[in-house]
């Protein structure tokens, strides 16, 4: 391990905490974790596999040596050859790279976020990420952040070693805890990133020749941002521990802003900058200090069973978080001739230490969460050159007017219009929900109704390249399933999880133009301008869409995007007040009060306003969902009522 001790506070904290409380959950999202390493026996791990399971094989290739020295800095037993930090708090280990998968999507970071969240954890680990040159984040990715802090959940994330004032997605998002390296002496490391979004976010923690857990039993000397985030994770923790200790429920927030208030000055080598000690040098001290100034750790009492109020970096070939897109952002030119993050700095000389015996930890392994309702649009894919080749040969040339065009099976007319004459070709193709142009879920319609789903697929998709003018046009469609815990490869390369579709209830098309003409005739009033009424409508289904999409997996987004759903099919129920010029104003998603025995009920809100009278009362309307199938119901019928707030 690195010189703790050069922490201010550090081995107070060590000493009242005693590795923490195993009510604290801490999620490492990273490469996979020989979890047979001595270090690791009789830790409370969890393999959560939601890249698939072959996500979570174990490896000593460049991703498995740096998810095992991640995870043994957090969870490394006492009286073993690597003591972590918060060896006795509960751990969640999320593979997200693989030495066949040395990077991934922002998108996969965002699935594996949320996954950490819904399994309980209070603080994620991400010693990774992608470097922004302009800050470009997925919205996705954005979004689950701020979900995190509105949970109170921390996300702890590495700055990345490029050794330039340069953004490194997640640690640069707002709500996010960055964390940058420094020496044992508590200078900033040389490649250590630095910027001014880290300047209110980020502080420094020792990442020079950490020593931790090798895959096979042994230890090594590493070096970079990627070890430095555990180790600021494994303090949260422990300072979370105390909280409970002390009574009161653990807040990662209140945490993460007393690090980085109490954060103290570190000096700098000839040719650093003042920005590269980000917010300053780590400091349990003053944390402690202003936590209890707080009143935080002697105030709220917590109850026996805590509920969560609940982020990736590398060594050589290091993983590294690539843009959702086809084209990766590329880095800028200032660190074109860097090492890429966490890459070990020459000169660190790995010990030879083998442990005897491996006592392989006590692991359990939980499939991801089961369910899903999503929303996007309907694609296809063919997976491989071949299977692309054998439609376009089989498929009769098209005939638009008196022009004959070849057979082109990515022209979605020409394919809907052979499957219509060869219905059993539908299970040739590999269906997709896609987010705009990404797609974010295989489709694998299974069991005694696949036949039928794959028809609907079909309809669905012909109703998508129908005119946007006409009553048939399906501008989204809304998808309910299963999660398998597989993935499959698309033809682009994209790997994306399958999710399984085993009836055709609750598969839906938006039909844009049938639901606003539905809604224009449910308002009776003289002098409407319908063309200004049509707009409207569009825009509030639009903002209901946009302003709710996610990727449909915890119980909060199933209920989001049901209720989505259910508001598109009531559109009459909100006609009215569109009508009378009110706009939408926001949605608000809150666990119901009121449930059912062994169900999961959430309230959604969307509240209007009128904007040319703000003086005017809002409108409310609530769905109360109950998600505990998968098939999610509205409890009871549309409540609204008028508030002047």
């Amino acid at each position: 391990m690195a010189n703790l001790g050069q922490i201010r506070g550090f081995s107070g904290l060590q000493e009242d905490a005693r590795g923490g409380d195993p009510r604290i959950c801490v999620a490492v999202l990273d490469g996979p974790v020989d979890l047979a390493h001595p270090c690791f026996g009789g830790a409370d791990l969890t393999v959560v596999p939601v890249l698939g399971h072959e996500s979570t094989l174990p490896s000593d290739g460049p991703m498995g040596q740096h998810g095992t020295h991640v995870a043994s800095i957090l969870f490394g037993q006492k009286r073993s050859p690597v003591e972590g930090i918060a060896y006795k708090c509960r751990g969640l280990v999320i593979p997200i790279f693989s030495d066949h998968r040395p990077s991934v999507s922002q998108l996969d970071v965002t699935r594996a976020v949320e996954h950490a969240m819904e399994a309980g954890a209070h603080v994620i680990n991400i010693s990774g990420g992608q470097l922004a040159e302009q800050g470009d984040v997925d919205e996705l990715l954005e979004r689950a952040a701020h979900v995190c802090r509105g949970r109170d959940v921390l996300i702890v994330a590495a700055v990345g070693n490029n050794q330039c004032p340069c953004l490194h997605m997640p640690a640069a998002l707002p709500p996010v805890l960055a964390v940058g390296a420094m020496d044992d002496q508590g200078y900033p490391l040389d490649f250590s990133n630095w910027g001014e979004a880290y300047a209110e976010t980020g502080i420094l923690a020792p990442g020079a020749e950490v020593e931790a857990a090798a895959p096979g039993g042994g230890t090594v000397k590493r070096s970079g941002t990627s070890f430095a985030a555990p180790i600021v994770s494994g303090i949260v923790a422990l300072l979370l521990s105390q909280m409970l200790k002390a009574g009161q429920k653990p807040s990662p927030s209140a945490v993460r802003a007393a690090l980085v208030a109490s954060a103290t000055a570190c000096p700098l080598r000839p040719g650093q900058e003042p920005g590269q000690c980000l917010a300053g040098r780590i400091n349990v001290t003053g944390t402690r200090e202003l936590l209890k100034k707080g009143r935080l750790m002697s105030t709220t009492p917590v109850a026996e069973s805590v509920t969560p109020s609940c982020d990736c970096e590398t060594t050589a070939a290091a993983p590294v978080v690539a843009a959702a897109s086809p084209a990766p952002i590329p880095p800028p030119a200032r660190a074109a001739a860097v090492a890429p993050s966490g890459v070990t700095p020459s000169g660190v000389t790995p010990s030879g230490v083998t442990p005897s015996g491996v006592t392989p930890s006590s692991v359990a392994t939980i499939a991801p969460i089961s369910r899903v309702y999503a929303l996007g649009t309907l694609g296809y894919d063919f997976g491989t050159e071949a299977r692309r080749d054998s439609f376009k040969q089989l498929m009769p040339p098209a005939r638009y007017g008196e022009v004959l065009v070849p057979a082109n099976p990515y022209d979605a007319r020409q394919l809907v219009d052979y499957l219509a004459a060869n219905p059993s070709e539908t299970r040739a193709l590999i269906w997709t929900l896609n987010m705009e142009l990404t797609p974010i879920y295989a489709l694998e319609p299974v069991g005694p109704f696949a036949h039928d789903v794959y028809e609907v697929l079909h309809d669905l998709l012909s109703g998508t390249i129908q005119s946007e003018t006409t009553d048939d046009y399906i501008e989204r469609v809304s998808i309910p399933g299963i999660l398998t815990g597989r993935t499959t490869r698309l033809f682009s390369g994209q790997v994306v999880p399958v999710v399984e579709i085993g009836n055709v209830r609750g598969l839906y098309g938006w039909k844009v133009n049938t639901l606003i003409s539905a809604a224009l005739k449910t308002i009776k009033r003289d002098g409407i301008d319908e063309r200004q009424l049509r707009r409207s409508l569009e825009g509030y289904l639009n903002r209901v869409y946009y302003d709710l999409r996610n990727l449909g997996t915890t119980s909060r987004d199933r209920a989001t995007n049901f209720a989505a759903t259910n508001a598109f099919q009531a559109t009459s129920t909100f006609a009215e007040a569109v009508g009378e010029g009110m706009e939408l104003a926001g949605i608000d998603v809150e666990k119901s009060p009121v449930c059912r025995t062994d169900s999961d009920c959430w309230d959604v809100k969307l509240k209007f306003f009128d904007p040319e009278n703000t003086l005017r009362a809002k409108r409310v309307f609530r769905f109360t969902i109950d998600v505990s199938d998968t098939i999610p119901v509205t409890l009871g019928e549309v409540r609204t009522w008028t508030t002047p707030y």
